[in-house]
């Protein structure tokens, strides 16, 4: 991309970001072009539509994340609170405006489904999360499950509001890991899928039960 075209998308998605925080009800791409100080035109050359640019802005953050996580050296739960940290930073900067852009489609549908930004924040978590589940003991089939409930806990929304809360970013980030802990344990204990790894591990077990 020419350094001019990439200068002028860097203007949009800044634009899109401040608009978001402000004025949310009423961003459209002729608004964020305006606010941009390029034209409507120019803007519609980079994205087609309203929903190209938000999924780009939100993207844009999540790829930030994931290559923080990518390049991060450590291991266990150490990593994932590395990358939760940076999440929290990043949710400081770019919260406000993220918290207009939820979908009003479920989280393991649009996993389901490779819905492009749960893909990437798939990706960014891939890691951290397995990682945590090793240090539990949790089995690996239980991944998508423990991506759900991180989703659930560190929403940006919920994040500054529990920060409003403390006071601090991270004594927030701090109880929603421990939260995130415990809820990882609690729940695999009732997934039927460990009832399911329990009744494979007992054969004998399982045949006097039938």
């Amino acid at each position: 991309m020419r350094r001019d075209a990439a200068q002028n998308r860097r203007r949009l998605l800044d634009a899109t970001g401040a608009l978001l925080r402000t004025d949310a009800s009423n961003i459209s791409v002729p608004a964020v072009a305006e606010r941009a100080g390029l034209s409507a035109a120019t803007a519609y050359r980079y994205f087609s539509s309203l929903d190209e640019l938000l999924d780009d802005y939100l993207q844009t953050v999540i790829v930030a994340l994931r290559d923080h996580s990518h390049d991060c050296p450590k291991r266990g739960t150490a990593l994932f609170e590395d990358v939760a940290s940076e999440w929290g930073r990043l949710v400081n900067i770019y919260g406000p405006a993220m918290v207009q852009l939820r979908s009003r489609r479920g989280f393991l549908e649009r996993l389901d489904a490779g819905d492009p930004t749960v893909v990437i924040v798939r990706d960014a978590w891939e890691r951290p999360i397995r990682s945590v589940l090793r240090a539990l003991n949790i089995p690996d089939e239980h991944f998508d499950h423990a991506l759900f409930i991180y989703n659930l806990l560190f929403d940006p929304r919920e994040i500054l509001d529990l920060q409003r809360r403390t006071g601090s970013t991270q004594s927030s980030l701090s109880l929603l890991t421990s939260a995130y802990y415990a809820a990882l344990t609690s729940f695999v204990k009732r997934s039927p899928l460990q009832s399911v790894t329990d009744d494979c591990s007992r054969p004998g077990e399982a045949r006097g039960r039938s």
